[in-house]
């Protein structure tokens, strides 16, 4: 699995695949100020992306992989002051 959670952390280990994406948002809805380590992450699916984006939760490491660092770190804003994010409600479907 490419994706271990602990405590209150999404830890990314390797290859997080599109099976993996239910999985984290169900675990996101139920831990809403969760982090993500991406430190392990070598490949992550866009599925999973989409997940972490809309949850809106805070990157604490990102991957060690730098191509991959600079494709996905651009994505996350590093000031929500002032931006609205609209967050996944448990049950909700987007």
């Amino acid at each position: 699995m490419g994706i271990e959670f602990q405590n209150n952390q999404a830890i990314f280990t390797a290859v997080a695949s599109v099976e993996e994406a239910e999985i984290l948002l169900e675990w996101l809805q139920k831990n809403p100020t969760a982090t993500a380590n991406l430190s392990g992450c070598t490949h992550v699916h866009t599925a999973n992306l989409q997940v972490l984006l809309a949850a809106g939760l805070t990157v604490k490491e990102w991957p060690e992989d730098v191509a991959l660092r600079n494709w996905i770190e651009p994505l996350f804003p590093g000031d929500l002051a002032g931006i609205e994010i609209n967050k996944i409600e448990p049950g909700e479907r987007s």
